[in-house]
C-alpha cells in the first residue's frame, strides 16, 4: 500500500491533538500513512490547498483560523449548509472539495449531553463567537431543532450578532450555551473572556455548556458552568467524532472511533 500524507493547518497549531488520533487510527489499522501539524499563516494557506491540489498532501483538516478561507479555496463544496470547512478531501482528478465535519460531531455532542427529552424546539440557544467553529455550532443546533439561536460576538458582523455582554432576560431562556472561540485555549486569549459574556445565574438548572476547547481540558468557561450546576463538556469529543469523519471521507474504510478518542485523553 502507498503511504499516503495528511496533516492539520492552522495558526497556532502546536496544541492540536489530531496527529495523535489519527497517528493512532492507522496504527490500529495497520496503514503507512503520516498526518502531521503545519503552522499556516493567513498568507500561506492557497499554497498549502494547492500542495493538496498537485498531490503532496491526500487530505488535510483546517482549524482556526482558517475555516472560512478554507472554503473559498476549495474547488467544490460538499452538500449540505457549509458556512466553513474544516476538511478538506482531494478527489482523484485533483480537485478540492470541502466538508464541514464538526457540524454533525458537534451535534451528536450536543444531543448526548441534552439527552432525552430535552426540549430543543422550544428553547433559545446561546453561540459565543463568530468564526468557523461558531458557523458550525449554528448548523449543529439548527440541525437538532433549535429556532432560536443567537449569536454573540466580540466583532459585530451582522446586525443580528448580538454584543459581547451578559443578558439575564435572555440566558432565563436558554437551554445551550456553545463557546465557539480560542478563549481559554492554550496559547490564545484569556478564557475569563468568555466567562465574562454570559449571565450564569440567569440561566436554568436544566441548560447544558459545551466548550469546543480542549486543550486545556478544563478552560474557565467550564468551572463557571459547572459552579453554576450544569451539564457540560470540551471539545475532546467533538474533535475526536469530527475526526472520524474526517478519516473516513479520505479514506472510504470505517475509522476506529474508539482508538482515536482513547488516544485523545492520553
Amino acid at each position: 500500500m502507498k503511504p499516503q500524507r495528511f496533516a492539520v493547518v492552522g495558526d497556532p497549531v502546536a496544541h492540536s491533538k489530531s496527529p495523535l488520533m489519527h497517528r493512532a487510527a492507522f496504527r490500529a489499522l495497520g496503514l503507512p500513512h503520516s498526518y502531521e501539524a503545519l503552522h499556516v499563516t493567513t498568507e500561506e494557506l492557497p499554497g498549502v490547498v494547492q500542495a493538496l491540489r498537485e498531490g503532496r498532501y491526500d487530505g488535510l483538516n483546517v482549524t482556526l483560523p482558517h475555516k472560512e478561507a478554507a472554503l473559498a479555496l476549495a474547488d467544490d463544496r460538499a452538500a449540505g449548509d457549509l458556512r466553513a470547512a474544516n476538511t478538506l478531501v482531494r478527489t482523484h482528478n485533483g480537485r478540492v472539495v470541502a466538508h464541514n465535519t464538526d457540524v454533525p460531531a458537534l451535534a451528536e455532542e450536543l444531543r448526548l449531553l441534552g439527552g432525552a427529552g430535552a426540549a430543543w424546539t422550544t428553547r433559545r440557544a446561546l453561540v459565543l463567537g463568530s468564526g468557523g467553529a461558531a458557523l458550525a455550532a449554528l448548523s449543529a443546533l439548527r440541525a437538532l431543532g433549535v429556532r432560536d439561536v443567537a449569536v454573540r460576538a466580540r466583532t459585530l458582523r451582522s446586525p443580528a450578532t448580538e454584543a459581547w455582554a451578559p443578558s439575564r432576560d435572555r440566558e432565563a431562556r436558554t437551554l445551550a450555551v456553545v463557546q465557539a472561540t480560542s478563549a481559554g485555549m492554550i496559547g490564545a486569549d484569556r478564557g475569563e473572556v468568555a466567562v465574562e459574556a454570559v449571565a450564569w445565574d440567569a440561566l436554568s438548572g436544566d441548560a447544558l455548556a459545551l466548550d469546543v476547547v480542549y486543550a486545556p481540558p478544563e478552560t474557565p468557561f467550564l468551572v463557571a458552568a459547572r459552579r453554576r450546576g450544569l451539564r457540560c463538556a470540551n471539545g475532546l469529543g467533538m474533535l475526536a467524532r469530527q475526526g472520524a469523519l474526517a478519516f473516513e471521507l479520505w479514506l472510504g474504510i470505517p475509522a476506529p472511533f474508539e482508538v482515536m478518542r482513547a488516544a485523545l485523553e492520553t
